[in-house]
């Protein structure tokens, strides 16, 4: 079961943090060479120069604004892969994912999958999901999410999942972290059918926490090569991963 040629990738980003989305992008071309994503990547002021894989895209300072604006000619049913800056892979079993989210795009009762099952969808199951199991037809199980929980790390949903949260969230967004709580007071439509796999296929690291990078993203940059602007170059000492293989 192939993939499509291409997948619209939504990242949430801004100016500040350019260095940071091309670590994110790099980690992929590097993990992934032949992956589908063409990233679409908002900027304020700071445009980059447009590829086959990435394009720029004018946007508002605001998160709402943003994530909106890139949507904007998206349809509703279109699959998207939203990938917010502040998480990159470090393992991808290229193959399985493949295969996993090929299968999701052609499922007409799927609106979402994610497969780093960590956190919430792994401790706490009870809260987070519904009981039933099903399975796609290489015996992968999903499990359906009830919540939002794990909305921010990177996965594949059709466009009517996220302008629905995003456009119930509040206008004025204080910070990327705000939005942890915010988007609680949001309803996760019962029609809005998403999934977690039962079994974990990805490690992705935390870019920053409360505005400093990490030291596994510091880390990660410094190896990469890509020049760190001065506000980054002081990494909180923290090693923040999600997920094991």
């Amino acid at each position: 079961m192939s993939l499509p040629d291409k997948i619209k990738a939504i990242v949430l980003t801004c100016d500040r943090y350019r260095a940071i989305t091309r670590h994110v992008i790099l980690k992929y071309e590097r993990l992934w060479p032949g992956h589908p994503f063409v990233f679409h990547v908002p900027y304020q002021e700071l445009r980059g120069t447009d590829t086959d894989r990435i394009k720029y895209h004018p946007a508002p300072e605001d998160i709402k604004g943003t994530v909106l604006h890139l949507l904007a000619d998206t349809d509703d049913e279109e699959w998207i892969y939203w990938c917010v800056d502040d998480k990159y892979p470090i393992e991808l079993p290229t193959d399985k994912v493949a295969n996993l989210i090929s299968h999701a795009m052609r499922s007409p009762g799927i609106d979402g999958l994610l497969f780093c099952r960590c956190r919430a969808t792994l401790s706490i199951p009870r809260i987070t999901l519904h009981p039933h199991k099903i399975k796609n037809l290489f015996g992968d199980v999903y499990l359906e999410r009830k919540t939002w929980n794990q909305i921010w790390i990177h996965q594949v949903m059709r466009a009517k999942v996220l302008r629905h949260l995003f456009k119930h969230l509040p206008d004025h967004i204080p910070s990327a972290k705000a939005m942890d709580d915010l988007k609680d007071e949001v309803p996760k439509l019962p029609e809005h059918r998403l999934f977690v796999t039962e079994k974990n296929y990805a490690v992705f690291g935390e870019s920053a926490r409360r505005g400093m990078i990490t030291q596994n993203c510091y880390e990660s940059i410094v190896d990469s090569g890509i020049e760190l602007p001065e506000w980054f170059q002081q990494p909180n000492g923290e090693y923040v991963t999600l997920g094991k293989l």
